[in-house]
């Protein structure tokens, strides 16, 4: 009987600390799993260390490891995806290299997955991570959920890390889209999902390039990929400030009558009414830009990457 194979995809940016070690517990967890075959997928988003160097050692020593070096930086969702697209095993997990998604998760997912499901998620239940940054990111996933289109429910508390079929990865294929956030795509395919509690652990070591920007780009990306909500936000508020400047503007008529000579308009008001007008349309043109820039994105066509070159992929 001809054995299931596996596909580990790690996408990776200036971890020569990490790669190494995310490479050799891979390895092991397979030990444990003589059913199956694999093959581990390292996409390297142009990192300026050794990152590329430690891996084309690991791949001249292991015909299991496959390396994508992509030209440039292509951005932390993009590139990620790119690598699951150009996975072929029966199934595809996804596992970032600094080992914060802990391998020996591994058979957990794929025990799931023999059991029927075509997509299996690993959700933090906690993370050794600073709490602030653990509490900032439990409110966005709340904050997505809410305004996330009513028939789509988003998974909260997954980074992407999980197990995906074949039949999920051929479907994604298809889709074509230019900036892809994947965990929004998962919930909107529909099928369902094992979840998988787990603690996430500290990084291993280097340090993150997920700076404020970064984390930023991902949470616009998922606002305005899954939600119109932004957009009719801006609608209803038109008609509210609307209504609001009416009544403000009835009253100062009605006491400008009563009260013809006491009674000063003042230029405090209007200040504070022409700043606050400006701050909301300065915020909803910025939404209004969000979605602009993607649907330019998405008409562009660009590929998801260039590749530079490619290791033990023939």
């Amino acid at each position: 009987m001809k054995k299931k194979r596996i596909s580990i995809v790690t996408p990776c940016y200036n971890e020569e600390a990490n790669v190494q070690e995310v490479y050799r517990q891979v390895k092991e967890q397979f030990k444990k799993l003589p059913a199956y075959t694999y093959h581990h997928i390292f996409i390297d988003n142009a990192s300026k260390d050794g990152t590329v160097s430690i891996l084309k050692d690991l791949a001249k020593k292991d015909k299991n490891v496959r390396i994508i070096v992509n030209s440039r930086n292509f951005g932390p969702l993009r590139s990620p995806y790119h690598g699951l697209l150009e996975a072929d095993g029966d199934a595809v997990i996804l596992l970032v290299a600094d080992l914060q998604d802990p391998p020996e998760m591994i058979g957990k997912f794929i025990e799931q997955w023999e059991a029927g499901f075509k997509v299996v998620l690993g959700i933090k239940t906690s993370s050794a991570e600073s709490w602030l940054m653990f509490l900032v990111r439990k409110l966005f996933y709340y904050l997505i959920g809410v305004l996330s289109d009513t028939t789509v429910q988003l998974t909260k508390n997954n980074t992407g890390f999980g197990l995906y079929d074949r039949q999920i990865i051929q479907i994604l294929r298809g889709l074509e889209d230019a900036n892809p956030y994947l965990r929004g795509m998962i919930s909107e395919l529909g099928f369902p999902s094992a979840k998988i509690p787990y603690k996430q652990p500290a990084r291993a070591g280097g340090k993150s390039s997920h700076n404020f920007y970064v984390n930023y780009d991902f949470a616009m990306q998922g606002i305005v990929n899954h939600s119109k909500l932004p957009l009719r936000m801006a609608t209803f508020s038109g008609f509210i400030l609307s209504g609001l400047c009416a009544l403000v503007a009835l009253g100062y008529l009605i006491a400008k009558l009563l009260f013809w000579t006491e009674f000063q308009l003042g230029i405090a008001p209007l200040v504070v009414g022409v700043f606050l007008f400006a701050s909301v349309q300065l915020f909803f043109i910025g939404i209004l830009g969000e979605y602009i820039g993607a649907i330019h994105t998405q008409v562009l066509k660009r590929p998801l990457v260039i590749e530079k070159e490619r290791v033990n992929f023939d």
